[in-house]
C-alpha cells in the first residue's frame, strides 16, 4: 500500500497538470478566524475558537499508504493539545482513497487509531469544489503568505496562534518530524 501511494505521489507530481483555482488577484487576505466548517457529525466549527493556539490541518484518507499517520497526529494532539488543535479534513481527491462516508470515517479513525482530535466533514482539497478552508490554505491572495497545491493525502498545513500560515508539509513529512514539532515546542 505504501509503495502504491509513493508511486502515485511521484506520478502525480510529474504528470498532474490541473491548476489551482484562481482567485481574484486583487482580493485581500482574509482572516483564518473567519473560516467555518462542519464536523463529521454536521456541527459547525467556527475557526475563531482556535485563537491563541497553533492549528495543524491535514487532508486525510482511510485507504492511503500514509493513513498510519493518524497515530502520530493523535500523539501530537495528546502531547500538545493545550496549545495545538489538530484538524483532519477527509478528502477523496486522490485515487478514491477515501470512499467512506462521514460516519464511517469517524468510526474508522476511532477504532483503528484512537483518534479523538477534530475531524471535519469529507470535502474537496482542490478543483472546482475546493472547500473554503483549502482555498485559504493554498492561495496567497487569501492567506497572505504563500500559494501551494495539495499534492496527495496527509499534506499538512500549520497555522500559528495569530491565525497566520506558518508553512505546509508534504505527505512524506511525518507529524512527529522536527520540521513540525520545533514550532510546537516554543
Amino acid at each position: 500500500m505504501y509503495i502504491r501511494s509513493l508511486l502515485a505521489l511521484l506520478l502525480c507530481a510529474v504528470a498532474c497538470s490541473e491548476s489551482q483555482p484562481q482567485s481574484n488577484p486583487t482580493q485581500m487576505p482574509i482572516s483564518f478566524y473567519d473560516l467555518k466548517a462542519k464536523t463529521l457529525e454536521g456541527q459547525t466549527v467556527d475557526f475563531s475558537s482556535f485563537r491563541g493556539k497553533k492549528v495543524l490541518l491535514v487532508n486525510t484518507a482511510s485507504e492511503c499508504g500514509f493513513t498510519p499517520q493518524y497515530e502520530a497526529l493523535q500523539g501530537l494532539h495528546k502531547k500538545y493539545g493545550h496549545k495545538l488543535v489538530v484538524v483532519g479534513l477527509p478528502t477523496n481527491d486522490f485515487w478514491g482513497q477515501e470512499p467512506l462516508d462521514n460516519a464511517s470515517i469517524g468510526t474508522f479513525c476511532a477504532r483503528n487509531y484512537g483518534v479523538d482530535f477534530l475531524m471535519l466533514e469529507k470535502c474537496s482539497s482542490r478543483g472546482p469544489n475546493q472547500h473554503p478552508v483549502f482555498a485559504w490554505l493554498t492561495q496567497q491572495q487569501l492567506n497572505g503568505r504563500s500559494s501551494s497545491r495539495v499534492w496527495w493525502n496527509f499534506q499538512k498545513y500549520l497555522v500559528n496562534e495569530n491565525g497566520q500560515l506558518i508553512d505546509y508539509y508534504f505527505s512524506f513529512t511525518k507529524p512527529s518530524s522536527r520540521r513540525i514539532t520545533r514550532h510546537l515546542e516554543n
